[in-house]
């Protein structure tokens, strides 16, 4: 028998990658050369290689491809300079320090990323966007508003294709919440998983 390559107990991080301020849950998988910077995530979620993902909670069974950026960090419009010079300050001068008050509220502006998710590669989320649970982010989308559950989006900025699932049968699933299930009955539960479309999925369990 094979050794399973994910933990409950640690990230599976892939080389390369910068860590900083994040929390792990069971069975999380990071990939190469991807940043992390004040981020939560749910268990068995993860991140194929060269993501760069900052001040984000992600649930549980989320699909993030490669390339994507999920809250990223802005500039101050609003000031005289959009540099990084009067926030990182300390880079460029001995006699001065990094801006902290700028660097809390980036922090505070968290996105939010739903159970079972699946972030197409290239995507964008900005800060304060909550993508809802078993949504669909196209490949390439600019995310910029919030994204209702079980909702497909795609575009510049992105807007709705179609649901992925009918109101009613989505429904359905959040207040299932099979994401909560324990690992074991996952495991028992895997053929159905594999097999049955979501209705019937629905009927089996509910």
């Amino acid at each position: 028998m094979t050794e399973p390559l994910l933990k409950p107990d640690a990230p599976f991080l892939h080389p390369d990658c910068q860590v900083h301020d994040s929390q792990f849950g069971a069975y999380v998988e990071i990939g190469a050369g991807t940043r992390l910077n004040n981020t939560t995530w749910g268990d068995y979620s993860y991140c194929d290689r060269t993501c760069d993902v900052a001040n984000t909670q992600i649930g549980k069974f989320s699909n993030i491809a490669s390339f994507t950026r999920i809250g990223a960090t802005d500039h101050p419009m609003e000031k005289a300079s959009l540099h990084h010079f009067h926030y990182r300050s300390a880079d460029y001068w001995a006699d001065a320090e990094h801006d902290a008050d700028w660097f809390a509220y980036r922090a505070s502006r968290m996105a939010q990323v739903g159970h079972d998710t699946w972030i197409g590669h290239a995507a964008i989320i900005k800060p304060e966007v909550t993508i809802g649970h078993g949504a669909v982010i196209a490949s390439g989308a600019v995310v910029t508003k919030n994204v209702a559950p079980y909702t497909i989006v795609a575009g510049v900025a992105a807007t709705e294709v179609r649901r992925r699932f009918p109101e009613q049968v989505a429904e359905r699933m959040m207040e299932l919440a099979w994401w909560d299930w324990g690992h074991d009955v996952l495991r028992e539960r895997l053929a159905d998983f594999r097999t049955l479309k979501a209705e019937a999925f629905l009927e089996k369990y509910t």
